[in-house]
């Protein structure tokens, strides 16, 4: 093997193409915490108990003032609302998969989702019980076709 006489002095051509539109930009959201009455369990069907969400926010187009962007204060007062106004949910999975569907109907700047929804302490010896969900603006439109 031939070692490195020198170290590299041009850019690379390569890192010289843009990136796709949007690519690279994303909103997070840590820890937004929201009562909901959500659960199978008799104890969970008699008040809200608190949840919490962790989400990405990934774009699809180049982020603008003036055209598409993601409103983290508006999506945040958004979630709340929904979660605020929502008959209860048996399952977990069923309330993110809502929030999934929540997200790309209203936000057409968002192109992938992630999003991690835990039960804090509600089970003794752990510190949260949860699901996470990823998905795509394609997921979302399949998912559309075949509920439609």
């Amino acid at each position: 093997m031939k070692p490195v006489d020198k170290v590299f002095s041009e850019p690379l051509a390569g890192l010289e193409v843009p990136l796709l539109p949007g690519r690279g930009w994303s909103v997070f959201i840590g820890a937004l915490a929201v009562p909901v009455r959500v659960g199978i369990h008799p104890h969970e069907h008699d008040a809200p108990q608190p949840i919490v969400i962790d989400a990405r926010l990934d774009y699809r187009c180049e982020p603008r003032e003036d055209g598409e962007w993601i409103d983290y204060e508006g999506y945040c007062a958004r979630l709340a609302a929904f979660l605020a106004h929502k008959a209860h949910t048996r399952l977990l999975e069923t309330l993110v998969a809502e929030i999934a569907q929540l997200s790309f109907r209203e936000w057409p700047a968002l192109d992938t989702l992630t999003l991690a929804v835990h039960k804090p302490k509600i089970r003794p010896g752990t510190q949260r019980v949860g699901v996470a969900l990823e998905w795509t603006r394609a997921d979302y439109l399949r998912r559309s076709v075949k509920a439609g």
